[in-house]
């Protein structure tokens, strides 16, 4: 089993150019689902960072990382800077997601009007 999130992400879709690292057990994708699931936001933010360190591209897949947003705002509500950079997120991953980046602006904003 991975000890972090992260290295379970890096093992399933790579890392770029560093070479994906060795592992002796077979993928599925739903393993990893179910850890990012129940992971706490320092894990999964902590992989965010590590694999996607640009909003623009990275190494997880799309769904993923909506995912991953999804899953630390309901672990952190309230923290404008987060609900931001999830909307950033969303607008660079096409049009379907446009209003809800805007619903996460306006609740930062809210929150945090700066």
């Amino acid at each position: 089993m991975h000890s972090t999130l992260t290295e379970h992400a890096r093992c399933l879709y790579g890392d770029g150019p560093r070479p994906t690292p060795g592992c002796d057990r077979e993928h599925e994708e739903f393993y990893f689902v179910e850890q990012l699931t129940f992971a706490d936001a320092d894990a999964i933010l902590a992989m965010l960072r590590e694999l996607c360190p640009q909003y623009i591209d990275g190494y997880l897949p799309v769904w993923i990382r909506n995912l991953s947003y999804r899953l630390l705002l309901l672990q952190r509500p309230d923290e404008p800077d987060l609900m931001r950079e999830a909307a950033l997120n969303l607008e660079f991953h096409g049009p379907d997601w446009d209003p809800i980046a805007a619903e996460l602006r306006q609740r930062a904003d809210a929150l945090d009007p700066s």
